[in-house]
């Protein structure tokens, strides 16, 4: 059977978050969630803003409860939710962000997956605004739903949860192998940017060669087409350490034109628009040009894989190069200098091994994700056509 179409207002409040004022930030320990602290289905306290409620009075009707569904109304991750825990409730909820409240916890779980999966990209259908995509809490509470009764709807929930939790080990396992990677890296060299086992340092320019991007002429439009991939920032920093495949291509006159690198090299993210996105990087695997926004580490002296993963580890000492504190830049000639450890060669060989296997690991994790996945949008599809 297919199910009626209500509303999410037929089974939930939503409440638009508060527009604070920068000046009442860091005035005391009352926590103020953001759209940057919504991430992978939960609310993160990294870089957590606060205030002090006791000055500057904000209604209790911001504040989250445990259970309330807390999703991103605008900019690159609209739709993006993320579900309360005990530990999130009496925080307040900032602008840009709305609460979705059901009226019963059967509603609350049942929400929970209709902002899951394919029903995700309807509700992205409502975006709007020119710059970037835009949800109003008006038109997340007229979105159309399957609305079926009550104990169809805890039913639904219950099935649902069983597929989610095995996609949410499969992704544990994958962060689990993450964390291996950074432990093996520090066992064998220590952090990189305190050096405790005092390897001698060496300029990145006597360890590689750094090659900037370069955005060949909009205006000559025989430099863009189907021959190679046209590398830009948001292709770095993957959870896979390659590079994503990208959506621009260049021609070979805009190949000749541009910077063209090939595989086993670093690329890395130099300018951005955040100062959180300097210091990114990924592997080549493949022939490629890229932008101006990034610099690409052709290794000289050093091992590949250990290249990439020193960059990787060593970020913050990327981003202490920077021109700019909110946004940020390095410039080639600064990133040259920028001075990084230099162990033996042996042990950059045993690093590389390690890292073959963990690489090996996770595509394994990453097909059973895969599987997970598609089980999960399978069970998601048949759920609200009515056909479980």
């Amino acid at each position: 059977m297919s199910w009626s179409l209500g509303k999410v207002s037929d089974i939930a409040d939503i409440i638009s978050g508060y527009a604070f004022k920068t000046d009442c930030f860091g005035t005391g320990n009352d926590k103020i969630i953001k759209i940057g602290n919504l991430q992978n289905g939960r609310i993160t306290n990294n870089d957590l803003m606060s205030f002090d409620s006791n000055i500057y009075k904000v209604s209790e009707q911001f504040k989250i409860q445990t259970g309330d569904i807390l999703m991103a109304l605008s900019g690159a991750t609209v739709g993006k939710i993320a579900i309360a825990q005990e530990k999130d409730s009496g925080s307040y909820l900032n602008q840009r962000v709305a609460i979705v409240r059901g009226n019963s916890p059967e509603n609350a779980q049942y929400l929970k997956y209709v902002f899951s999966g394919h029903l995700l990209e309807k509700l992205l259908l409502f975006a709007g605004g020119a710059a970037q995509p835009n949800l109003s809490p008006k038109s997340l509470a007229d979105m159309e739903i399957p609305l079926p009764p009550l104990d169809e709807q805890k039913r639904i929930a219950a099935i649902l949860d069983k597929a989610d939790s095995l996609r949410r080990k499969r992704q544990q396992a994958i962060q689990l192998a993450d964390e291996f990677l950074r432990a093996v890296f520090l066992d064998l060299f220590g952090d990189p940017v305190t050096n405790p086992k005092g390897w001698n340092v060496k300029p990145i320019c006597n360890i590689a060669t750094v090659k900037t991007g370069n955005t060949p002429s909009r205006t000559q439009p025989e430099y863009y087409g189907d021959y190679i991939e046209w590398i830009k920032s948001d292709n770095i920093n993957t959870p896979h350490h390659i590079l994503t495949t990208a959506r621009e291509y260049l021609s070979e006159e805009g190949c000749a034109v541009g910077r063209k690198v090939s595989v086993g090299a670093t690329l890395i993210t130099c300018i951005a628009g955040s100062f959180d996105c300097i210091g990114n990087v990924a592997f080549t695997d493949r022939d490629v040009c890229f932008n101006q926004q990034i610099n690409a580490l052709i290794p000289l002296t050093v091992k590949p894989w250990f290249l990439y993963a020193l960059i990787l580890f060593s970020k913050k000492k990327i981003q202490a190069a920077s021109t700019n504190s909110m946004k940020g830049m390095v410039s080639k000639g600064v990133l040259e200098k920028i001075e990084l450890i230099c162990p033996p060669i042996e042990l950059q060989i045993k690093f590389e091994k390690l890292f073959e296997n963990y690489r090996n690991l996770m595509l394994k994790n990453e097909q059973s994700k895969y599987l997970a996945d598609n089980s999960f949008n399978s069970l998601s599809q048949k759920a609200f056509a009515g056909e479980l």
